[in-house]
């Protein structure tokens, strides 16, 4: 091939000298038709010939191929690791499980903005703000429900025709968020030091027993990775609150969370070889006798991962402190647990404080 690089190249050149003097009418005009015609068409099929040559060569010829060759290596190899980042799952995203200062700042900025940082201080202050919307009370949305339905309605069979989750009324308006003995928001609260304390990721399992009105779960439910949150709670309208309104008004029945109605620390409905990252009890050992507790304790330890798992209780631990130190800690012992020791967390939206005391499996 080097020797038909040499060979080629001197007759393109004679080709550029014999073709340039040659004005295009001056080949239109010569004396005889056929050379007129054959000639000059064969001498630009020469040079076109010999110019695609030249340009075929030309770029292995060039001193700058090697570079340019060497380039597109790291290039293919930057457009894998882009594919290969983009490509993450759900789980691994970055998603805050608690609220940040920044978080605050920003917040109050936009109150401020909005010349909201003064709040009312008298209900008739309150009702001044409310004024063209007509105030009313969960009792009087309840007897409107009941009464009117709706602005717009269905009558008679057409009105189960299009609901697919017919919900009471008693649900709708939300009574069941003032069964506490503290505001809803608190469940927010509850889940932020929880998923903190623990380091807790979308694709850890948690169980927490007696969920109620997933007050604490439906946080729990939506940050997790579907079918990650069981719950064991034995009140049934707590149940029909969880299941029949809070999972569907809030989008979160593709999330699969598994809740069952069951009494007596019977967790044989949540199947055989599953293990938790977490399990807590939100103010619900204050409920039950200590020995049921303790039977609870004993079912569930074998169940906590090693390691990484954690049993929190809130409030207190009246079921260990009846024993006496020496004794609670030999049961803990005695069914592969420790105690950790205790914690507080703040709300973020009022004045309150929670205790928690964190228990896990003992070191080998």
């Amino acid at each position: 091939m080097k020797n038909a690089k040499s060979s080629k190249t001197p007759s393109l050149s004679s080709f550029a000298i014999e073709i340039s003097p040659f004005p295009p009418m001056a080949l239109l005009s010569t004396a005889s038709p056929t050379r007129s015609i054959v000639v000059p068409a064969l001498l630009l099929l020469s040079a076109a010939s010999g110019a695609l040559l030249l340009f075929c060569l030309l770029p292995s010829l060039s001193p700058s191929t090697p570079s340019s060759c060497s380039c597109s290596c790291p290039a293919t190899s930057t457009t894998t690791t882009t594919v290969t980042t983009t490509t993450t799952s759900p789980s691994a995203k970055s998603i805050p499980t608690s609220t940040s200062q920044e978080d605050v700042l920003w917040l109050k900025k936009l109150l401020a903005q909005n010349l909201l940082v003064d709040v009312p201080l008298s209900q008739a202050e309150w009702h001044e703000l409310r004024k063209g919307i007509n105030p009313r009370t969960r009792a009087q949305q309840l007897q409107d429900l009941l009464n009117f339905h709706g602005i717009a309605h269905y009558e008679g069979l057409e009105a189960e025709n299009h609901t697919a989750l017919p919900c009471p009324g008693e649900l709708l308006v939300e009574e069941h968020h003032s069964n506490y003995g503290e505001p809803w928001a608190g469940g927010r609260d509850v889940f932020e030091f929880l998923a903190s304390a623990t380091n807790l990721s979308p694709s850890d399992m948690v169980m927490e027993i007696g969920c109620g009105t997933l007050r604490v779960g439906i946080h729990f439910i939506q940050y997790l990775d579907p079918n990650h949150f069981h719950c064991l709670e034995r009140d049934k309208l707590s149940l029909m609150a969880a299941l029949r309104y809070e999972l569907p008004a809030h989008g979160l029945l593709y999330k699969r969370p598994l809740i069952i109605k069951g009494e007596d620390m019977d967790f044989t409905n949540f199947g055989e070889g599953v293990s938790y990252d977490l399990i807590y009890a939100s103010a619900v050992f204050l409920h039950i006798p200590d020995k049921l507790v303790w039977v609870g304790l004993e079912r569930l330890a074998s169940r906590l991962k090693p390691g990484k798992g954690r049993i929190f209780v809130s409030h207190n631990i009246k079921f260990c402190r009846r024993l006496g130190g020496e004794e609670c800690k030999r049961r803990l012992t005695n069914l592969g647990l420790e105690y950790v020791g205790v914690q507080t967390h703040d709300s973020v939206l009022f004045n309150h404080y929670e205790t928690w005391f964190e228990f896990r499996r003992l070191k080998v």
